[in-house]
Formats: C-alpha cells, structure tokens, sequence
C-alpha cells in the first residue's frame, strides 16, 4: 500500500466525512462540484461534449487517441447518495478510465431526490441505455456508489426484460442494500473515511419515498441476475458499504454470472476518484480499462 492512503483516509476522516455528517443537500451538491475543481485532473487532450441519449442529458468524454465509435462505450451513473454529484465531477476520472480502455465514456445526468425521487433516477439511467444499447461496439455498464446501485439495477433490469445485454458491468463502492441490513454499516461506523452512516436513512427518504427498500429495483441484492452480462465490483474493506459488494458478488454467482471480486484494504470510498493523488487509485483504473478491453475480445 503506498503512503498515501493513511494519509488521504485521515485527511477525509477529518474533512469530508463531518462535512457530509451536517450538510445539507444544497451544500453538499457546492461542495463536491468545487473540490472536484481542484482535486482532480484530467489527461491531456480530453475532449468533452455535453449530448443527450433518450432525452437525457450526458456529457462525453473520451481520451486523445480514442473516439467516440471506438470500442464499448462507458455508460457511467455518477454517485453522491442519490442527491447530490453530477457527470462534471466524475469526468476526469472516466477519461483516465476511457484512456485505459481505450473507449469513449458517456456520463449520465440522471435526476436527483429530493427534487425528484424513485423512480426518476432509474428510469433515466434505462432510456440512456435504451438508446445506446444497440451500439456496434457495445456498452459496459458502470457507476459508483449510489450510480453502482443503479448500475447493477439497470442490469437486472435488462435481464428481466429481455433486452440486448451489454458487454459488462463495474460498480464501485457500490450500495446494493437500501434496507442496510449488513453487518460493516455497524461495524465500519468507524473506520469508514467518507461516508457517515447516520445520514443513511435520511438520504434513503428522500430517494425512496413511500418505495420499499427491498424493491429490485432500489436495491438490486434482491433482484434476478440469471443470463446477466459479468460484473466487476469492487469495495474497500474498512468502507460501511463493505458487506454490501460481497453479499452481491456472492448473489451474482449464485445467479450463475461471471463475477470479478475486489476487496481492497483499507481504501476510502470509491477509491479511484482520488487518482490524482493515490496510485491505487491509478492501479484500479489501469485494471478496468484490461478488463473492458477483455471483453471486447471475449
């Protein structure tokens, strides 16, 4: 493990997580638009178009040497509780990713709660698939986070209904379980750098509403996988979400799917987004761009 990860943890022990623990909804959505700013980086020569796919705004972006035909094509559903982040804070890390997988990456500006909560956040993360899920080099799926519940959600979806199933599918840090039955939301209380748990339930209102939290839909540990494309997932061991990533990679295989396991120690809350500053975080995005392209050659 290099030195920086002791290091960024308590940094976001110390900063991010009591922000998070107090903000409100308005605050939080500044707050990560601003240090996304500065924080992170993109490669030189990225290229960036704001589009639509299904009515639903995205925003493109793809690495030099990479275009927008080449390869599968990165469907991204941002994180941030369902409330707060966007495609601009998460585009530097997707063109770091399109530039290992030397494919293009589509961002997803899904609606978020409390404004507009289930089902408009799925339901814009499906048309988005709708509309591209016929692409002659394919899709993969990904998302982080709240965007790797609705990841996997969309996926379960396509396989209930039968349509043209993409190449793959990531999620990061993702949260499977909206009714928070694992063990790590009580266990890595603590240890967790980013995420406090007691903000949880609350975030769940806002996006739930009178849904329940068992619905396939909202929380995908509960849905059908059978004939599903392979799934990547991927948590750090200290994170509350931990439980979350290996009950469903254990779903996942018992619903016959091929499944890639990540369990890191001891790194933050959806990892690779620090890349900049941390070489695991660079590691893992190395490690998706050869499994996407494995796919594409698969």
């Amino acid at each position: 493990m290099s030195v920086m990860r002791p290091l960024l943890n308590r940094w976001l022990r110390l900063t991010e997580k009591p922000h998070l623990r107090k903000a409100t909804v308005a605050k939080a959505r500044r707050s990560f638009e601003t240090k996304a700013k500065f924080l992170f980086h993109a490669p030189r020569g990225t290229s960036v178009a704001e589009d639509e796919l299904g009515d639903v705004p995205v925003l493109w972006t793809w690495a030099l040497g990479v275009g927008r035909e080449d390869g599968p094509l990165i469907l991204y559903f941002h994180g941030g509780g369902f409330v707060f982040g966007s495609p601009r804070v998460y585009r530097k890390m997707l063109a770091v990713l399109s530039r290992e997988a030397r494919a293009p990456a589509a961002l997803v500006q899904y609606r978020l709660a409390p404004e507009t909560p289930f089902p408009g956040a799925f339901d814009d993360c499906m048309a988005a698939y709708r509309a591209v899920m016929d692409r002659p080099g394919g899709v993969v799926l990904a998302g982080d986070s709240a965007g790797g519940c609705l990841a996997l959600a969309v996926l379960a979806e396509i396989t209930r209904e039968g349509l043209t199933q993409p190449k793959g599918c990531i999620a990061l840090s993702p949260v499977t379980d909206l009714t928070f039955s694992g063990d790590s939301t009580r266990e890595n209380a603590e240890s967790e750098a980013v995420l406090p748990i007691e903000r949880a339930e609350e975030m769940c209102e806002w996006y739930l509403g009178d849904t329940d939290p068992k619905d396939p839909r909202v929380s995908p540990l509960f849905a059908g996988f059978k004939g599903a494309a392979p799934v990547w997932i991927g948590v750090g061991d200290t994170e509350v979400l931990r439980d979350d990533t290996i009950r469903m990679a254990a779903h996942l295989r018992d619903e016959g799917v091929e499944v890639t396991e990540v369990v890191e120690h001891d790194l933050p809350h959806v990892w690779p987004l620090f890349h900049n500053m941390l070489p695991e975080g660079r590691e893992t995005l190395a490690d998706l761009g050869d499994w996407i392209r494995s796919l594409s050659s698969s």
